[in-house]
Parts: C-alpha cells; sequence; structure tokens
C-alpha cells in the first residue's frame, strides 16, 4: 500500500465518494481536475474538504465532518431539503493524483446536514455509534413497538398498499391517493418506488380528505402517477391498539402505571 506524506511534495489529494439509498453514487475529489478511478469518476470540487476527521482504536465514536459550497451540479439545497442524501453512506480517502493510487481514511453514513443556502455542512457517524444506541426499554404509557415490527406481532403486508400519486401540492407539501381512507395512513409512512425520491420514506402527519401532509419537503419533479407504497399508521395507545387493531395482548407499553407526580397530583 503506498505511503503518503512520506516526502516533501506530494501528489496528493483529497476524494469522497457519496452512496445514496436510491442508488446514485457521486465522487469528488479536491484536485483541480477530474480523477477516475475504482470504477468511479471523481469530479472536482475544491470548495468542498473535510473539516476534521478523528479515529480512535477503542470503541467510542469516530467523528468526522465536511464542509463546501453548493457549487457543484450533483449536489443542490432542493436535494438535501428532500432528504436524498439522508443516511447515505459516505467514504472520505486519499489518492495521488498521478499514479491514482488511494487509500480510504474514513468510511460511515451522513447524519446532520445544514444548509445556509450559500454554503453546508454535514455531520458523518461511523459505524461506531451503533454502539452508542441505548437498548434498555423504558417504561412509556404508549407503546414502544414499531408498528408492525419486532414485538408488534402485526404483519405489515396486510396495512401497505401500492398506489399510484394523483396530485401534488409543493406550498402545502401534501401529496393526494384517490383511493385509499387517507385517516387510517396518519402517523403512517409513505415511500416512493420511482421519481426523484425513489426508496426515501416518509412520515404521514395529517390528513384532510383525500390529501396527506407529509415530514419532509417533497422534490419538484415528483409527478402524478409516480408509484408509491403507503402503510398505516398506528398512535401507539392502548385504545387503538385493542379497538382497531385487535391486538392488546402485543401492546408494549404500561398506561397505568402511575408517574413521578403521584403524589403531587391532584385527587380525582
Amino acid at each position: 500500500m503506498r505511503a503518503f506524506f512520506n516526502r516533501e511534495l506530494e501528489s496528493a489529494a483529497t476524494f469522497w465518494r457519496v452512496f445514496r439509498r436510491d442508488g446514485v453514487a457521486l465522487g469528488f475529489s479536491s484536485h483541480d481536475r477530474d480523477l477516475a478511478f475504482a470504477g468511479l469518476r471523481h469530479r472536482t470540487a475544491p470548495g468542498m474538504v473535510p473539516a476534521a476527521i478523528r479515529m480512535t482504536s477503542d470503541l467510542s465514536e469516530d467523528s468526522a465532518s465536511v464542509e463546501g459550497t453548493l457549487s457543484h451540479d450533483s449536489i443542490s439545497s432542493d436535494d438535501l431539503a428532500a432528504g436524498l442524501f439522508d443516511n447515505a453512506a459516505i467514504e472520505i480517502g486519499i489518492v495521488d493524483w498521478e499514479t491514482l493510487e488511494h487509500h480510504s481514511l474514513y468510511s460511515g453514513v451522513i447524519g446532520r446536514v445544514e444548509d445556509n443556502q450559500r454554503s453546508f455542512s454535514a455531520d458523518l457517524l461511523s459505524a461506531k455509534h451503533v454502539l452508542e444506541q441505548d437498548l434498555v426499554p423504558r417504561t412509556s404509557p404508549t407503546c414502544r413497538a414499531v408498528f408492525c415490527g419486532l414485538g408488534c406481532g402485526l404483519s405489515s403486508h396486510r396495512f401497505t398498499q401500492r398506489v399510484e400519486l394523483n396530485e401534488v401540492d409543493f406550498d402545502f407539501n401534501q401529496v393526494r391517493f384517490s383511493t385509499i381512507t387517507s385517516a387510517s395512513y396518519v402517523d403512517g409512512q409513505l415511500r416512493f418506488l420511482s421519481g426523484p425520491q425513489t426508496g426515501l420514506v416518509f412520515g404521514i402527519l395529517s390528513a384532510n380528505g383525500d390529501w396527506l401532509t407529509l415530514d419532509r419537503p417533497l422534490h419538484d419533479g415528483l409527478i402524478a402517477g409516480t408509484a408509491a407504497e403507503l402503510t398505516e399508521g398506528c398512535d401507539h395507545t392502548l385504545g387503538t391498539c385493542s379497538s382497531r387493531f385487535d391486538n392488546a395482548v402485543n401492546f408494549r407499553g404500561e398506561p397505568f402505571l402511575p408517574g413521578n407526580d403521584l403524589l403531587a397530583r391532584y385527587g380525582q
């Protein structure tokens, strides 16, 4: 393997690759011309550089961040706002722009992205961030299980259907599907199967007639006829679990457990 920075003058540049969840792969380099290696063309983007990379040999989280200008056609503020880069896999490394020998320094996923219209910054999360998740369940009045997930016991196929988009309202961030009972999908999920936001999962905040309000911005390239997959929602209360889904036996919550304010609470 090539040893970098072992001499006074180096022909080295930074490269980074972004693998979006919709299958799009993008490559960039800090060099002043495009570099093609490892099956991907890395376009010149000298304004976008790794700001800091920290790697450890223990189980603590490795961290990195990337800052840059939104000057490249491959990354736009609309795409960032639409969530096309959310949880995208990323790889950062160094490449010899003469011999194209390269070495990866960091790999992870894109976390929080901040955009102020002139520049953007992104926090990167390594695989170690999974180790920091708290796996000990906490008591709660609502169900902690993911609807149709582990612990719920219901089948997602029973509450999921494939539909086609009828209309989009970009002003109110709403979509309309005329063949559904909209109220059943509040707190549910929408996943587009084609179009500019393929594979992204949207949360459904509310329903108004045939219209569904989503929790993230819609891409302006979205058109009627786009295939989508709708999954019904659950408000995770015991009443809904029992009356609507007849699934109280799998309820993962403690709705009748006294809270911390028991002694200070007024009598009923």
